[in-house]
């Protein structure tokens, strides 16, 4: 195991995170493609991709290890099985018109992360850290009192992504070939289910020869290039405070959601929102101020 490093988990955190956020762009390009589709397509490109990069970027030794632990390959079924979840509720969320819905499960997520960290990890928080969470919980309430109903959209991507993140953290599998293990674990289940049902657009003949196509190509590298940003930046910080980078995500989805595709934000919702903009404001000088003492 290598020694943590807070600056690289920071870049590596707050790159993951910005291109988590400026996803709804690249499925709103592919939004004639049902979701379900989308997802098989995901893990297919994925598992290709991976398997590329592994050959240049390489891990000596790691299939060996995973020989000598399975138990570790049921761990990666768990984790991969949870991150196909996450993939099909959020595509489906953003294509049907409910990407606050789904910025409102990554506000929610980080709340998760604090609660995973604390009764699994035993980590603790500082007095302004327990602010910042105070903060964004009311901000959270006001957003679920908001919605008038469970939210199940939000709640399903902030567990499903929570328990995913904490399985990544603790699992002994370094992170490239964590996830190439969990797309190809997933590999079967997709080329089993597009071949059971050839009426799906992707079966149809000429349909690699036009654009969608080529989309769906990308969504290899544009799906394992942040999730092995973010198992990396797991390795390195506090899951609390990876927790809260996540911030960055859900603001960005919300700027869409509001200024492109036009999708309406009340005020009670705005002001929701602006409780969790200051959690992350304290969360933030407390992290510089810990920082700076370091």
């Amino acid at each position: 195991m290598h020694a943590a490093n807070p600056r690289r988990g920071y870049l590596l955190g707050l790159s993951a995170y910005v291109i988590w956020g400026l996803f709804p762009l690249y499925f709103k390009a592919i939004q004639s493609v049902p979701a379900l589709e989308i997802i098989l397509h995901r893990v297919l490109w994925s598992a290709l991709f991976g398997g590329l990069m592994l050959l240049v970027w390489k891990h000596p030794g790691w299939w060996r290890e995973l020989r000598q632990n399975p138990q570790r390959l049921a761990v990666l079924a768990l984790s991969g099985s949870l991150i196909a979840l996450n993939w099909l509720v959020y595509v489906w969320a953003v294509n049907s018109g409910r990407m606050l819905e789904a910025s409102l499960g990554y506000y929610i997520n980080p709340l998760v992360n604090v609660l995973l960290g604390m009764l699994l990890l035993n980590e603790r928080l500082r007095r302004l850290q327990w602010l910042a969470v105070g903060l964004a919980c009311v901000g959270v309430a006001q957003q679920v009192w908001q919605v008038g109903s469970l939210p199940w959209v939000s709640l399903a991507l902030a567990l499903t992504f929570g328990f995913y993140g904490l399985i990544r953290k603790k699992a002994p599998v370094a992170a490239l070939p964590g996830l190439v293990v969990e797309t190809w674990m997933l590999l079967p289940l997709a080329l089993g289910w597009l071949l059971l049902h050839p009426g799906m657009g992707s079966a149809q003949p000429g349909f690699y020869l036009s654009s969608e196509a080529l989309w769906l190509m990308a969504a290899g590298p544009v799906t394992l290039v942040p999730l092995l940003c973010f198992n990396a930046a797991a390795r390195h910080l506090p899951y609390t405070t990876l927790g809260f980078l996540q911030y960055l995500a859900p603001t960005l989805v919300l700027a869409q959601a509001v200024w492109l595709f036009d999708e309406h934000l009340s005020p009670s919702s705005l002001v929701a929102f602006m409780f969790i903009w200051a959690a992350l404001l304290v969360y933030s000088i407390d992290t510089w101020l810990i920082l700076r003492k370091r």
